[in-house]
């Protein structure tokens, strides 16, 4: 008899590299072959499979002597979790192992054990106020009906439930479900795929197969989640290789599930796969949720798949992820953090600290949902039960390299902390200096390397410098001083400064530039400070412009106008080409002088401008200051028109928010698409920093305040993990 008892995670627990390296070994292997647990609940149902034509002989023995060898001590069957707490999922499995012992009249003592488990548990059944397993209450009450000789029921509508017969024979690859339209007569070619599952596994079956598309997704969502996937790249290139042939394919296996469907389509896009989103088509209506299975057993994670995969856009008429989005955002966590929003590192914190805080599971890995039918009449067929694959090995991981990479993050705070006063800029009493806000924006977004995370965060320092400069603390001898200090260049002796002020502005900015550029080129194979030099002048340049409007008053007559701009006034050029130079491969000239490279780099700053002038727009009204909410109001309220100024207002941040919108789609596009000038590694830098945007400008919500940048800042950068390790022998990894 197998004992129930709490088994011992992280049984090793060491800082050897060699433990390391056990850790990925085992990794690596379930993501290669993916180890699918037996599930009493399913083998009970094969258990109860007669030969064909003779009622009174059992055609999968083997089912039944694992059943009868794998119960526990105290007369259940189930899931031998981390608690001694009985479940509900532990219930159901004792139960319907009992019915098909006594479908057989075998196994007398184990069926009195099992009956006496219940017995002394029912209340477990009863109480709401227990997690169940999806459809647990129908699945329950029709699992003792059975049990009391009354059956299933009258099921009225097979043909519905036959619709998700797969090409193997079963329904949905689910061996009960298999089970109960063959036992109604209505799936005899399900035999050969019970014949097949019972060979392979020897008897027990897990909860679904084949599902090696499904379980490989989970892992490699998991190990993004996590933080670890790095060490995985060549497994998860394969992986997602593979589910890119299954996509061309349409594989049933991938298209005919909901979730795999919209999990696939998402890590491929976002892996930079070539696909269309014509494989989501079935999803367009809500009716394929409503009327699903996922639908029926409420499956939010179904349905936040189904969101995130229509956050992926490309394209503004892309009707079928805009259909999906329309009907899918039911999930108050998804539309609080849309997938456009959200910074890897903040995120993977959460995730690992809630790794381990679910109530069945200390530790947490991936869950295999499973789904449930009804007929007509509302009365149960079969309901799958929610199985679980706990990874200890992916959070003793996880743990160890985010608390390696908070190491790293702490020195090279301090590295830049020096720089500022090297250069000065903390002399500037205009300046807001905030160098672990804006360290956070690069070691959130997980720039790859040091240098590309110095660079990032050196450049927004000097950009949010120089633009409080323009803003109103320089005088327009100063301003017009220093763009021709950053036009001249390595001229610049020949010009002068007009001001300490500007001195200090123009050093800072010049051998901060020539800094980075140096240490680019073992990378680059050339000195490339040119190229971040003119970045510079078009962000001054464009700065200028709207001092002198303001100065002036002058306001522009259309939108464009004022965007010709404020496109480079918002200063993402010099961030984002400081950084390239550091992200593999090297960059040619041509890379930078290329339409697609000015063309990301425009898109980028009109989503920056555009989601600031939406978050401003009131304060810099009262100041004088041009914004483009004002401009479309304005242009939409005068001339007789009768609409009054508020409403002017909402319409024109509604036009913005769609313009907005567009240029993200375009992003995306350009980002993940199969071909271009700009390597995909480049591309991805524009991504990341409309992330970082959608981030901080998050509308009604904490992000845009100090405290709540600055709380999720020290998050990534200075607090531990909230994390409670099971004790060991050998401390912590």
């Amino acid at each position: 008899m197998l004992r129930r008892t709490i088994p011992q995670s992280f049984t090793s627990w060491d800082n050897t590299k060699a433990h390391k390296n056990e850790l990925h070994d085992k990794i690596r292997k379930q993501l290669r072959d993916v180890q699918l647990p037996p599930s009493s609940y399913d083998t009970a149902w094969v258990a109860m499979v007669p030969v064909q034509g003779s009622h009174q002989t059992p055609r999968f023995p083997q089912s039944i002597e694992w059943i009868l060898q794998n119960q526990y001590d105290d007369g259940s069957w189930g899931t031998n979790l981390p608690s001694l707490v009985v479940n509900k999922d532990i219930l159901l499995c004792t139960l319907a192992c009992v019915v098909a012992l006594k479908r057989w009249n075998t196994g007398r003592h184990h069926i009195s054990r099992g009956l006496n488990f219940i017995g002394r548990n029912f209340s477990v059944a009863m109480d709401e106020q227990i997690v169940a397993p999806v459809g647990f209450n129908f699945t329950f009450s029709g699992l003792l009906s059975l049990a009391t000789g009354t059956g299933l029921g009258n099921l009225q509508d097979w043909n519905q439930v036959m619709a998700y017969q797969r090409k193997n024979g079963s329904i949905l690859n689910s061996p009960s479900a298999t089970v109960a339209t063959i036992i109604h007569g209505r799936n005899y070619s399900g035999l050969a795929y019970l014949d097949f599952v019972t060979s392979k596994f020897g008897g027990p079956v897990p909860v679904m197969y084949p599902q090696n598309a499904y379980s490989q997704l989970c892992m490699v969502d998991t190990l993004e989640r996590m933080g670890i996937s790095k060490s995985f790249a060549c497994e998860i290139s394969d992986i997602l290789d593979m589910t890119y042939r299954l996509w061309m394919h349409n594989e049933e296996e991938l298209m005919l599930d909901m979730r795999t469907c919209a999990m696939a389509f998402r890590l491929l896009r976002m892996h930079g796969y070539d696909i269309t989103s014509d494989g989501m088509a079935q999803f367009v209506e809500q009716s394929s949720f409503d009327d699903s299975i996922h639908g029926y057993l409420n499956d939010t994670k179904a349905l936040l798949e189904l969101y995130k995969s229509s956050q992926l856009r490309c394209l503004e008429d892309d009707l079928i992820l805009e259909e999906i989005g329309s009907w899918s955002a039911r999930v108050e966590y998804a539309l609080k953090c849309p997938v456009y929003a959200i910074l890897e590192r903040l995120e993977q914190k959460r995730n690992i600290e809630q790794f381990k805080t679910k109530e069945q599971l200390k530790i947490e890995g991936f869950k295999l949902l499973k789904s449930g039918y009804r007929c007509l009449n509302h009365e149960p067929i079969i309901t799958w039960i929610s199985g679980v694959i706990p990874n200890d090995e992916i959070l003793a991981l996880a743990v160890d390299e985010f608390h390696s990479s908070q190491s790293v993050y702490q020195q090279e705070l301090q590295d830049l902390n020096s720089w500022v006063a090297q250069t000065r800029l903390d002399e500037l009493k205009f300046a807001r200096l905030m160098p672990s806000i804006t360290y956070f924006s690069a070691a959130a977004i997980l720039l790859p390397s040091e240098s590309a995370r110095i660079a990032w965060t050196q450049n927004c320092i000097l950009t949010t410098t120089v633009d409080d400069f323009f803003d109103g603390e320089g005088s327009k001898e100063e301003m017009e001083n220093l763009v021709r200090l950053i036009e001249k260049w390595d001229g610049h002796g020949e010009i002068g400064f007009s001001s300490e002020c500007v001195e200090i502005l123009f050093y800072a900015v010049y051998n901060t530039s020539k800094q980075i550029a140096e240490k680019a080129v073992p990378l680059q194979k050339r000195n490339v400070v040119d190229h971040i030099a003119e970045s510079w002048w078009f962000t001054v340049r464009g700065m200028l412009t709207e001092a002198e409007w303001r100065m002036d008053k002058y306001v522009p007559t259309t939108v464009e106008e004022y965007m010709s701009a404020a496109v480079d006034s918002f200063a993402l050029g010099p961030i984002i080409t400081s950084a390239a130079l550091f992200v593999e491969p090297e960059l040619s000239e041509e890379v930078f002088r290329s339409e697609e490279y000015i063309h990301l780099m425009n898109l980028a700053n009109t989503i920056g401008r555009l989601l600031n002038d939406m978050q401003t727009y009131e304060k810099e009204i009262k100041i004088g200051k041009v914004n483009s909410i004002m401009l479309h109001a304005l242009s939409h309220s005068g001339g007789g028109g009768g609409g009054s100024p508020e409403a002017s207002m909402e319409e024109a941040k509604r036009e913005m928010r769609r313009i907005l919108q567009g240029c993200r789609f375009e992003l995306l596009r350009l980002v993940t698409r199969d071909a271009g000038v700009v390597p995909p590694p480049c591309r991805k830098l524009f991504w990341l920093m409309s992330k970082v945007l959608h981030f901080v400008y998050m509308e009604k919500d904490r992000y845009f305040t100090a405290e709540g940048m600055m709380a999720s800042a020290n998050a990534v950068i200075l607090d531990p993990l909230q994390v409670t390790l099971p004790p060991s022998d050998s401390g912590t990894l």
